[in-house]
């Protein structure tokens, strides 16, 4: 059933500023980046921001992977459909994150903390990859206090669905846990999105206590590899399909729901498991052309965006990868998460 009330969706995670740039092999070398990654910015990695911004013409976006997912959503719903909760400092580029939600009419609750700059995230661009080097800054600082303040735990209380950016692990797990058991406890999708390959790699224990309120885990390939090798399922780890299986069959809380999993991968199909069936199922991806494909950062938090606002819509599985599908091919052709 579609949800029908204000708000219907929640979204967690760290608002960030894209400082985006085309960059170079020599760029990533000597910051010690791959050329596909995302990892928390050492102090090394500090003077990376300013290099892009005068040095490779750099765009400042606004980024932070589920507030991109939490736009990406609203383009889709009905207009005060989405809110969005992540601290931020008080300055120009918290401005500038206002601006761009307000935009597509995406409602935040930042918290907000008068010393500590917003966060910001290097995203380095060369050929199809991108590199993103995340400094939280005012993100870090997010607290339990601040989902449970009247108004925001009103709101949290009036949504249907949760959605949490993988990211957010490394903040404020128990903001994360109290969701978690509110969408238990009220029989409402708590949806998690595993982000990045660290993250169950290094924050395997507030992961894995979250895993029994998962009723829908999002992942690409990358970082369901990362999750077997790190959950003693080495012997699969090149087996998406039997890591989708194993992530879908984790123990669950709340067994009026079964747990679904959906990794993506690029190009190639997406793969969902469902708790307790056999088959898994792959969807082939809305095919596009290669000359078309501008920028890739942010397709995966597109795809969770069109995925989630299919679920708020009541949509089976199936239209809901497509609406996922379809709002990825959309934001590849852009520059920067659209």
């Amino acid at each position: 059933m579609a949800a029908t009330k204000e708000f219907p969706l929640l979204c967690l995670e760290n608002p960030l500023l894209d400082i985006q740039a085309f960059g170079n092999q020599e760029l990533l070398q000597k910051y010690g980046l791959k050329a596909n990654d995302a990892i928390l910015a050492e102090e090394k990695h500090i003077p990376l921001y300013d290099e892009l911004l005068n040095n490779y013409d750099a765009k400042l976006i606004a980024g932070g992977a589920a507030q991109n997912t939490a736009r990406g959503a609203q383009y889709l719903l009905p207009p005060n459909s989405v809110v969005y909760l992540g601290g931020v400092g008080d300055d120009k580029y918290a401005a500038i994150l206002r601006d761009a939600v307000k935009q597509v009419g995406l409602r935040v609750e930042y918290r907000v903390d008068p010393k500590t700059p917003t966060g910001r995230c290097g995203v380095v661009i060369t050929d199809d990859n991108r590199s993103l080097c995340t400094d939280l800054a005012a993100a870090n600082l997010y607290d339990i206090d601040h989902l449970k303040s009247p108004e925001i735990w009103k709101l949290a209380e009036g949504a249907e669905f949760y959605y949490i950016g993988g990211y957010h692990f490394t903040v404020c797990p128990p903001a994360i846990m109290a969701l978690g058991e509110e969408a238990a406890a009220k029989n409402k999708v708590f949806v998690v999105n595993l982000s990045a390959p660290f993250i169950p790699q290094f924050f395997k224990d507030p992961l894995d206590a979250s895993a029994p309120y998962w009723d829908y885990v999002i992942c690409n390939e990358t970082e369901a590899a990362s999750y077997a090798s790190s959950h003693g399922l080495e012997n699969i780890v090149d087996d998406i399909p039997a890591i989708a299986k194993a992530l879908a069959n984790l123990p669950k809380k709340n067994a009026q729901r079964p747990r679904v999993a959906v990794i993506t991968q690029g190009l190639n199909p997406t793969v969902v498991a469902v708790q307790g069936q056999d088959d898994v199922k792959q969807y082939p991806v809305h095919p596009i052309a290669a000359e078309k494909i501008n920028d890739t950062n942010g397709a995966g938090d597109a795809f969770a965006g069109g995925f989630v606002a299919g679920l708020v819509q009541g949509k089976d599985i199936d239209t809901a990868v497509d609406m996922g599908q379809w709002l990825a091919a959309l934001s590849i052709q852009e520059l920067g998460p659209s």
